[in-house]
């Protein structure tokens, strides 16, 4: 099948995912909190570690490596934390329940020691990828980013096997590699549309607000544009995790009304 087919499944199948979140708003909430948790302990974090600095004898790089592993596990958690829960929303409305954010966050509170043992191991290799990157020449700096592509097309269903399977991390990555590899080959063959979606939504607001804004300001222009792209940003996130729960699901033999199998068959190219 052509790569214009499987983009325009992905299209259509990234179409049904905004569907969901139009019918169910409240998920946004999720995203939000992730972001702006995100903002404030990014923040925290960058004080701690200023404020330390003249206590703690740390040699430059040291220095730098620990702040990067911190900065990895701070993301890797929030995130993970704010998409089980939105995983296990998405679950309730596949499954004909009422939709509540609190149950998705209580969930998450429940899953938080696997969460934290997941966050570690990413950290871990986002870590040692960007330690090796930088330490490398050229031929390093390759291998490294192959390396990067791979984890992260292995990693691709850790999410909703963390909130859908009673499993650990490792068991998590495994799982979600073997699914990636039985079902849908070792590459990617589409970006679920949700790329351009996303660039498209960045044109037709953050621009024009940047411009109207800057009618009276060039600091309110981007003031505006800013705020517009974290809007439509967080937007697309909430699509894509249900786009991905329901991808999972359907990998799994259940039938999701958003997706069509023959959709999923032919996002991918088989190897």
């Amino acid at each position: 099948m052509g790569l214009v087919t499987r983009l325009s499944n992905g299209w259509n199948i990234s179409m049904k995912s905004f569907q969901v979140l139009k019918a169910n708003k409240q998920l946004i909430i999720l995203p939000v909190l992730s972001g702006s948790s995100m903002i404030l302990l990014m923040a925290s974090f960058g004080f701690a570690i200023f404020t330390a600095k003249s206590t703690v004898h740390l040699s430059g790089k040291g220095y730098y490596y620990l702040g990067l592993f911190g900065f990895y596990f701070v993301n890797y958690f929030i995130v993970s934390f704010f998409n089980v829960a939105l995983m296990r929303c998405v679950r309730m409305h596949f499954l004909g329940e009422e939709v509540s954010l609190r149950d998705g966050l209580a969930f998450s509170v429940k899953r938080i020691g696997t969460i934290l043992l997941w966050s570690v191991i990413g950290a871990t290799v986002g870590t040692i990828l960007r330690v090796i990157q930088q330490e490398s020449g050229i031929i390093g700096k390759i291998i490294t980013g192959i390396i990067g592509i791979i984890w992260n097309i292995a990693t691709f269903f850790v999410i909703p096997v963390l909130a859908y399977e009673d499993t650990g991390p490792l068991q998590a990555v495994k799982r979600s590699a073997a699914i990636m590899k039985e079902k849908w080959g070792e590459s990617l063959a589409g970006n679920f549309s949700f790329g351009l979606v996303q660039l498209l939504a960045l044109i037709v607001t953050a621009v024009p607000l940047y411009f109207l804004g800057a009618m009276l300001n060039p600091l309110v222009g981007i003031a505006l544009a800013v705020f517009a792209s974290v809007i439509v940003i967080t937007i697309i996130s909430a699509a894509q995790a249900i786009f991905i729960s329901a991808v999972y699901h359907t990998l799994q033999g259940t039938q999701v009304p958003i997706i069509d199998n023959d959709n999923v068959d032919h996002l991918f190219t088989r190897k």
